[in-house]
Order: C-alpha cells, then sequence, then structure tokens
C-alpha cells in the first residue's frame, strides 16, 4: 500500500513517540474511532505497524524487513526528494558503488541524465535502470541473487567490489539506532555494504526518515564512518547532536 497523508502522519507518530492508544491517536488527527482502527488495520496488514489490544507500535522485529513491494511503495515522494538532492551533488564522470534498496534504486533513476559515470553495483534493479543511460558505464558483481528484490550477496560480491576504489560511495540501510550504529537484516547484505564504504573515498548514506530509531539485527558502520547523510526530513533526537559530533554532514530534503 502507499499511506496516505494521515496515514503517514500516524506512522510518523507512532515511530516518534512509541506505542500509542487508538483513543489518543483519534484525538490527535480529529478522526472517529473508527477511521484510526481502519488505518491501523491497513497499516499493520502491509507490516508498517503492529497492533495489540486497545492500540498499535511500530513492528519490533531485529530479524526480517518488511517485504520489498511494501518498501518501494513506503514514503516514494521523500525517497524522489533524497535521490534528487543525492544526484544533484554527483558530477559527470564520477566513479559510484550503489547497493540495495529501494532509495539508491531512486537514485539511479535521477541518474539516467548523467554523463560519464561509471558505477559498480551488487543491485540488478540498479543495473537495469541505469543502463538506459548509454553514458553510463555500469559494471555488476557476482554472487548470489535474492530472489526477493534482486541484490546480489555474497563472499563473491565483496571480493569484487573490493578491486575497485570509487569516488562515491552510495548506500541504503534499514536502521539507523540511537547509539548512531547502522544496522541492516542481512549478514550477507551487511558485508557488501561495508566494503562498499571501505573502498569509497567518500560514502553517502540515503535514507529517509522512518529509518530514525528502527531496529535491526546486523551492524553494517557507525555514523561516524559516512561523510553525507541525505535524508527527507529533519532527524528526531538525539540524531542532530551525534551527526554534529561525527562530522557527517546533513542534507534534508523537505
Amino acid at each position: 500500500m502507499t499511506p496516505n497523508p494521515r496515514q503517514s502522519e500516524l506512522l510518523d507518530a507512532v515511530r516518534a513517540q512509541g506505542a500509542q492508544s487508538v483513543e489518543a491517536l483519534a484525538e490527535r488527527f480529529g478522526v472517529t474511532l473508527q477511521t484510526v482502527r481502519r488505518d491501523v488495520k491497513l497499516l499493520a496488514e502491509a507490516g508498517l505497524l503492529a497492533r495489540f489490544h486497545g492500540g498499535v507500535r511500530v513492528p519490533t522485529s531485529t530479524t526480517e524487513n518488511i517485504a520489498y513491494r511494501q518498501r518501494e511503495a513506503l514514503n516514494a515522494e521523500g525517497k524522489q526528494r533524497i535521490a534528487k538532492a543525492i544526484a544533484a551533488q554527483v558530477p559527470d564522470g564520477s566513479s559510484l558503488l550503489i547497493n540495495l534498496g529501494t532509495t539508491t534504486e531512486a537514485v539511479a533513476r535521477e541518474l539516467l541524465q548523467h554523463k560519464g559515470l561509471r558505477v559498480i553495483t551488487n543491485n540488478l534493479n540498479v543495473a537495469a535502470i541505469l543502463a538506459d543511460n548509454p553514458e553510463c558505464e555500469v559494471i555488476v558483481t557476482g554472487g548470489v541473487v535474492r530472489h526477493r528484490d534482486r541484490g546480489i550477496v555474497g563472499e563473491a560480491a565483496v571480493e569484487f567490489i573490493r578491486q575497485f576504489k570509487v569516488d562515491i560511495g552510495i548506500i541504503g540501510i534499514s536502521g539507523i539506532e540511537a547509539d548512531g550504529t547502522l544496522r541492516d537484516y542481512d549478514y550477507r547484505e551487511v558485508q557488501v555494504a561495508r566494503a562498499i564504504i571501505e573502498q569509497s573515498r567518500q560514502t553517502w548514506l540515503a535514507t529517509d526518515h522512518g529509518k530514525f530509531n528502527r531496529p535491526a539485527m546486523v551492524e553494517v558502520a557507525h555514523i561516524a564512518q559516512i561523510d553525507v547523510l541525505f535524508t527527507d526530513a529533519a532527524p528526531p533526537a538525539p540524531f542532530p547532536g551525534l551527526l554534529v559530533d561525527a562530522g557527517v554532514q546533513l542534507e534534508v530534503s523537505a
């Protein structure tokens, strides 16, 4: 599903403030209990919220991401704004490493008019998008293809990436926790992301606001290893302070 504006605000409220009662949400948004229950039911069926008796919370699984098609639709407008901001700062003639994720795929679509790019990726969706740009050379890693999102993972992908040193690594992430750790779900995917960070002269993180305070099982890196963070809304506390302390440039595409 693609949440409507009220449902998106409801999601943001639960993510920012934790578990909420149906009554509190109805009062906050000035709607009936029936309307909130309907919104909650749709969001829960999409895997974006978890219901409990009388209320709703953020799903707490640290072991499994929501489905690719659900992620693709979630906050699509915000991801597009992030992608445009990143593309505006990518110079023609750059070498790039791009990893998995619906936000990095949005970035690829915004790079279709760039010239002289050389892109190494473990994301077959990114490769297919950029193959339509005759001014872009696309190099795809080896490895195991995940059927659910056409991502390439595993040691072969890691070893392939280690052959390169690129200008910019553009990575997505599943969650950023309050201690500044960047986290994801699949250990094999994490290995590739770590290799991209190591082999990039600059690392740019592309993440929508829903990833802040979202738990996931495997640590990728610390925010201090990122040079620029692109997002679609101002991060909640304590992230602004963490970014300043780590010397990370924040780009908000509101």
